[in-house]
């Protein structure tokens, strides 16, 4: 079971780990042992809440398909535990950052006096220009 907070929980049967062989670097530990976790999440089939649906099928991310499943690969670590522990992690993660609601921008406005500066500095550099031109008698 993952806890997100104190109301929502995802339990173990919704969440596919599977273990496979890591690639790169290790030398006969990465052939023979399976240490790398695949982790399946399918958003659409989840307990989650709707809020949670929504905004988790509109992030671009690319451990999203277009199917809705989210899928995350951890091989960090040489034990399967810690790769367990870390797919998790990563889950939990992206759910969170998902459910996070950005600030409202509210738009802003120069003040009077700011506004009559700016034009003031336009217009003393509209008569320096003015002044560099050819002296007519």
């Amino acid at each position: 079971m993952l806890q997100l907070s104190s109301t929502v929980t995802i339990p173990a049967h919704e969440i596919e780990i599977s273990a496979i062989r890591a690639q790169g670097a290790g030398g006969q530990n990465v052939n023979k042992v399976a240490s790398a976790i695949h982790l399946r999440f399918d958003i659409g089939a989840s307990s989650l809440p709707e809020f949670y649906k929504a905004r988790l099928l509109k992030l671009n991310d690319h451990r999203i398909t277009k199917d809705g499943v989210i899928v995350i690969k951890a091989q960090e670590y040489r034990s399967q535990e810690q790769n367990r522990e870390e797919a998790l992690k990563r889950l939990q993660a992206l759910i969170e950052s998902a459910v996070v609601r950005p600030k409202l921008r509210k738009a802003s406005k120069p003040s009077r006096r700011s506004q009559l500066k700016r034009l003031d500095s336009k217009t003393k550099r509209g008569q320096i220009k003015a002044l560099r031109g050819k002296v007519s008698e």
